[in-house]
């Protein structure tokens, strides 16, 4: 349910746009790994992905979701995983998320585990990753696939006024929007290293999509 109304709001809400490296393949099982700039960057790449690939990931969320009416209870029964972050429940999603692995479902979770504090619409490079993704990829052997998306802050950022302002003017404005899919990844089993490539390939990803839509920081990161 999730991913076929967001591939009919985003399009309503701004100009999608979507590229992927030459040969790159998501695979039944794959982890997809994105990096996190707004509210409204999973709606981006839910659409990106079943426009462009047909695939409906399982959604590794935070667990307020869940109390959302009706949203609550699809989400589950979907299959999507809620995230309690700083609980002691925490870890218990990345079980659920080995469960649906396992089965050949695809995963997608945010590895920075928040949107930057930051109140402009710019973008933003990714943060530096908690070490989740690579326990699950070790636990699981599952390739990563890194996605990189660009142009959600210009529907949704800054404080809920602004939020709420961005999201009703933006079937006006019509932004830009980018998602670049990348070349899958066999993580090492080394946490650390794992997640430093990781970091680097989303980077990549998000690079490109940034760039794409002519994004000032596309251009400076890295060097």
């Amino acid at each position: 349910m999730l991913s076929r109304i967001a591939a009919h709001v985003v399009p309503f809400l701004g100009r999608l746009t979507v590229t992927s490296d030459p040969g790159a393949r998501v695979e039944p099982g794959s982890i997809l790994v994105v990096n996190h700039t707004s509210l409204a960057d999973p709606a981006l790449v839910l659409a990106a992905l079943r426009r462009r690939l047909a695939v409906e990931p399982v959604l590794l969320a935070t667990s307020g979701l869940w109390r959302v009416p009706v949203l609550g209870r699809a989400l589950t029964r979907e299959g999507h995983v809620p995230v309690h972050r700083h609980t002691a429940r925490a870890a218990a999603a990345l079980d659920q998320a080995a469960v649906a692995l396992a089965s050949g479902r695809h995963v997608m979770l945010y590895a920075e585990g928040r949107i930057p504090p930051r109140r402009d619409a710019a973008e933003n490079p990714p943060e530096m990753f908690r070490t989740g993704l690579a326990r699950l990829a070790r636990a699981t052997g599952a390739p990563v696939v890194p996605i990189g998306q660009a142009g959600a802050r210009r529907i949704t950022s800054g404080g809920r006024a602004k939020q709420l302002a961005g999201v009703l003017t933006a079937p006006v404005r019509r932004p830009g929007l980018h998602v670049h899919i990348g070349t899958p990844l066999l993580l090492p089993d080394d946490v650390a290293a794992a997640t430093v490539l990781a970091h680097g390939a989303v980077t990549e990803a998000w690079r490109t999509a940034a760039g794409a839509l002519g994004e000032p920081a596309a251009l400076t990161v890295g060097g």
